[in-house]
């Protein structure tokens, strides 16, 4: 027992040591440190970046690759905010649009949260937090994972966590110069993507647990600062809110299913690398937000007029953040269906904080912690990033078999504009609904009514009366995997694609020519399959 009293108190005056150690580190120490994590960042993030598109990405290039003054206008089809599209229409024109040159983009704002994290935690809860948030951030798998690929995610998670950070500082600790940082971070948020307004509620509602703990002329200037604060944000956001209005009625996603309690809990832990992370961060929370509490407790240099301390009304300002807006959308999406784990990006900056934050006031729990992330967080994910699709290899194996004024039709239709990016120009355009004009981007208005409308039949029929003898039809068809196919949009495609592969091998005006990639036995991957048929005399 004296042994262990012994190694508990060894362990104690290591953490102690380390934390004196951080807290009197000089400028250029610090920088050499937040250099050094960055490096890592940078090394970790860039295993995978040759990978090939999957269709997310397909439909993030072809909207980029329209003209800038175009792509608002384009995203009434599509449903998303403009902003990270016309950054990355901006990035192409300079860079290129091979995999590699557009994943630079996303690597550079998942590497950016790693300076971001230090100065940020160290401003609310001291030099230990800041290099916890530090190292967090430049090792979190989620962020690995959608630095490598073409999408707003990381520009998101960078935007989650200033937007966290400013607002705790302006409302939290009352340093009310940091409150219109706080509403532009808010706003170019939700020009990024629609589930920062989640956030923008949250925060909301973290700042009436503010006001409700402050008192007097205090709280009227916390809910007069708020109140022009959010004021500020909606008038900002106000010229997108018609096309905001539009997108809702009819686009929507289809392809998303409501989620469950175990859906959002799934969510998180994937967020936080995997289960047991999750589970060993939220002990490290628990035990660390009781220290917090107690050593910022009223009165050990806090304002009264504020309520507690200004560490603690940080924390608590931050977990409502957090909370409330994964509470907000998991609420929202029984009503209307939207629920994605790569969303919850919008909230990755307000937890990384609470939990740096804990893990600084954790004692020897936190040791733990570092050894449960190490084991866990030390793959970089490269198999899952390369497996996304196999439509590079589908494509390849296909298009010296095609010739201009041939028809490529997908009946996993927002496969298409991923196909015509690797197809490239020349060749006519039909999904399950009919011919495409525009092949770069997937028309999701009405999307569910217009493929429930257009049967294979007709549609088939009109298409193939469209080729010349000798012309192909090349059709795309999903590779139907695993048991995410549930939804009204992704079960009626699993349907559709069955019916019309059937409808064209019984066509008479067609032979079937070519099926491609052959599996052999082996487990089809993720992505599609091509099947060329010729039209005959």
């Amino acid at each position: 027992m004296n042994a262990f009293a012994a190694r508990a108190a060894d362990g104690r005056a290591v953490l102690a040591r380390a934390r004196e150690r951080a807290e009197t580190l000089s400028v250029p120490a610090t920088v050499v440190g937040v250099t050094l994590l960055v490096v890592a960042s940078l090394l970790l993030r860039t295993t995978a970046l040759h990978a090939r598109y999957w269709i997310d990405e397909g439909l993030s290039v072809g909207i980029a690759q329209h003209p800038l003054e175009d792509i608002p206008r384009l995203l009434h089809q599509d449903g998303s905010p403009p902003l990270y599209y016309l950054l990355l229409a901006a990035w192409i024109r300079i860079a290129g649009f091979g995999e590699a040159d557009t994943h630079v983009l996303s690597v550079a704002f998942a590497v950016a949260c790693v300076p971001v994290a230090y100065p940020a935690a160290r401003a609310l809860f001291g030099t230990a937090a800041g290099w916890w948030a530090t190292a967090l951030a430049a090792t979190s798998p989620f962020l690995t994972f959608y630095a490598q690929e073409t999408r707003m995610y990381t520009l998101v998670a960078l935007l989650s966590l200033i937007a966290a950070a400013t607002g705790a500082l302006a409302f939290a600790q009352r340093r009310r110069a940091w409150a219109p940082v706080h509403a532009a971070a808010l706003v170019v948020l939700i020009y990024t993507h629609i589930w920062g307004l989640f956030l923008v509620g949250a925060g909301a509602l973290g700042l009436v647990v503010l006001a409700w703990w402050a008192h007097g002329p205090e709280r009227r200037a916390l809910v007069r600062d708020g109140a022009l604060t959010y004021g500020a944000v909606a008038l900002l956001y106000l010229p997108w809110v018609p096309t905001l209005f539009s997108q809702a009625r009819r686009t929507g996603a289809p392809w998303a299913e409501r989620p469950t309690v175990d859906a959002a809990i799934d969510g998180v832990g994937t967020v936080l690398g995997g289960p047991a992370p999750a589970y060993t961060l939220l002990c490290v929370c628990v035990a660390g937000a009781g220290t917090v509490l107690a050593r910022d407790r009223l009165g050990a240099g806090a304002d009264r007029a504020l309520g507690p301390g200004p560490r603690t009304r940080a924390l608590a300002y931050l977990a409502t953040t957090a909370l409330a807006g994964l509470a907000f959308a998991w609420l929202a999406s029984q009503a209307s269906p939207a629920w994605a784990t790569r969303y919850l990006s919008v909230f990755l900056g307000p937890l990384l904080l609470v939990i740096a934050a804990c893990l600084a006031h954790a004692g020897r729990l936190a040791l733990v912690a570092v050894l449960v992330l190490a084991l866990f967080w030390i793959d970089p994910r490269t198999g899952d990033i390369e497996s996304k699709s196999n439509a590079h290899t589908t494509a390849v194996l296909v298009r010296d078999r095609l010739e201009p004024g041939d028809l490529v039709v997908a009946t996993h239709p927002e496969q298409g504009p991923l196909m015509r990016l690797y197809l490239g120009p020349g060749l006519r355009w039909a999904n399950a609904m009919g011919p495409v004009r525009d092949p770069r981007i997937m028309d999701w208005r009405n999307a569910l009514e217009r493929l429930q409308k257009n049967r294979p039949k007709a549609t088939s029929d009109a298409l193939v009366a469209t080729l010349a003898p000798g012309q192909h039809l090349l059709l795309v068809q999903p590779i139907i995997r695993g048991s995410r196919w549930g939804a009204p949009w992704t079960e009626l495609v699993r349907r559709r694609a069955a019916q019309w592969e059937r409808r064209l091998d019984r066509d008479p005006r067609l032979v079937r020519v070519l099926t491609a990639p052959h599996f052999n036995g082996r487990r089809p991957p993720r992505g599609v399959r091509a099947v060329l048929y010729e039209a005959v005399p």
